[in-house]
């Protein structure tokens, strides 16, 4: 396992991350989340990252982390707890970091993060959208000033609104998801320039775009999803021609172009199991792929610059769909 620093926070990140989001689930699933993270331990993974809304995420990795004595770099967040939720109560918020501490069995958190910072519709984060101050951010001083957590960040997924908060230099790490893949590059516009200038600590979220690149889905490129945009079509349909003449798988090509830019600070994934754990961390051992290979990738994303206007967000592989705005 090769490690980076995460921007200013000067913390060594392996440079492949355990996203919670689905360890959690039914009473069923809470061994085998267990058995994920400390697969992923094993293979010299150190940073996890969770949140409220994960279902029960934060309680997994509480078990799960018990009396391990390698250090673990957590983060979690802010947003969607207790309900009914008011991002403006700052005694909600505080109580809500002690919730966090409690599940994760830990006496402090590494790094904080507001949850959809950059979403309005999201969260009602902010007092003033100008500056982007509320209480929130007074939440964070005082929790960085009393040591209970040791960094701060964001944890949005917008391709230029998140730049605007990273530009206050309030924030130590941003992670920034479903914006930076194979064939998705908008993040690289202006959320990559901002976080580097601001030499914050980089987390790529979403490098399998929701399943969009977690496997292949040529009979549904070639004959269906009507959903898919014509230049999207063609664009899928490059990449796997380019996957064939490469013989390289496409999940494997999804995380190595990750970590491919060296100013990313590790690439975030969301297994399920200990196989997935194992099955990403093979793919990110391989190291970055070639400059040739980054050349002609860049070239086929350049074919798809930027979102069509009616593409579904969660792309809809293998899920019934009714047309635009209806999510699967």
């Amino acid at each position: 396992m090769r490690y980076r620093t995460l921007g200013k926070t000067g913390l060594s990140v392996s440079e492949i991350s355990l996203g919670a989001a689905w360890l959690s689930g039914a009473p069923g699933d809470f061994d085998r989340g267990i058995a994920a993270v400390r697969r992923a331990l094993d293979l010299g993974i150190n940073c996890i990252d969770t949140a409220p809304s994960y279902g029960n995420s934060e309680q997994v990795l509480g078990h799960a982390l018990e009396g391990v004595d390698s250090p673990v770099i957590l983060s979690t967040k802010l947003g969607g707890r207790p309900q009914s939720f008011n991002p403006k109560d700052k005694a909600a918020l505080m109580q809500s970091v002690e919730e966090s501490l409690r599940l994760l069995r830990r006496d402090h958190i590494d790094i904080l993060m507001i949850h959809e910072p950059d979403r309005p519709k999201q969260y009602d984060w902010w007092e003033d959208y100008e500056n982007f101050t509320g209480p929130v951010t007074e939440v964070l001083h005082q929790l960085k000033r009393d040591g209970t957590i040791r960094f701060t960040g964001l944890g949005g997924t917008t391709a230029y609104e998140l730049a605007h908060l990273i530009n206050t230099g309030r924030f130590d790490v941003v992670l920034t998801a479903f914006n930076y893949s194979l064939l998705w590059r908008e993040a690289a516009i202006a959320v990559l320039p901002a976080a580097k200038a601001q030499n914050m600590g980089i987390v790529m979220g979403s490098p399998l775009q929701q399943g969009g690149l977690s496997r292949r889905y040529d009979d549904e490129v070639n004959h269906g999803a009507r959903w898919l945009s014509p230049p999207r079509r063609k664009q899928y349909q490059a990449l796997y021609a380019f996957l064939d003449e490469i013989g390289l798988p496409i999940t494997e090509a999804a995380m190595r172009f990750v970590i491919s830019n060296p100013d990313i600070s590790c690439v975030l994934t969301g297994p399920r199991t200990a196989r997935e754990v194992e099955e990403n961390v093979a793919a990110v051992e391989k190291g970055p792929l070639p400059p040739d290979l980054l050349k002609r990738l860049d070239e086929i994303a350049a074919l798809v610059p930027f979102r069509p206007f009616e593409e579904p967000f969660g792309l809809p592989f293998g899920r019934e769909y009714k047309g635009p705005g209806w999510a699967a």
